[in-house]
């Protein structure tokens, strides 16, 4: 015998069965498929692209670009400040190592602790030469 359905209602993949006849949504949904490029839409991607492009101030980015003098002064200013950063945060970051170091070469710790006093007696005789220089 033949397993599919006597009448002509279809049977989808999941099991439901569509008879043809379509219901408001699917109706709704080939509507706005059709008016999916019509002017009014377009007209709205559009101003949601210049309401983007505002956000990002593409405009003042061209600006900076049409002005090289002021562009490379603007990187300079940053590099300059970039480094002194870099700079002060780096002598942060050794002086709190060394002062960690000192204190753990305080505990005379077994073998670290020789290695840790050596380390600290080269710092402090290096900073004792840079000041003799001055």
């Amino acid at each position: 015998m033949n397993d599919k359905p006597h009448n002509k209602d279809k049977i989808d993949g999941k099991g439901v069965k569509d008879n043809g006849v379509k219901d408001n949504t699917e109706v709704q949904k080939d509507r706005d498929e059709e008016n999916h490029y019509s002017i009014e839409w377009i007209g709205k991607k559009i101003d949601d692209l210049g309401v983007q492009l505002e956000r990002v101030q593409i405009a003042d980015y061209v600006a900076l670009l049409n002005r090289p003098r002021r562009l490379f002064f603007l990187n300079l200013a940053t590099g300059i400040a970039r480094g002194i950063g870099i700079a002060l945060g780096f002598t942060v970051f050794a002086a709190t190592i060394i002062y960690i170091l000192q204190k753990l070469g305080a505990l005379n710790l077994p073998i670290i602790g020789d290695y840790i006093a050596d380390l600290v007696k080269i710092v402090q005789a290096q900073l004792n030469v840079d000041r003799g220089f001055r």
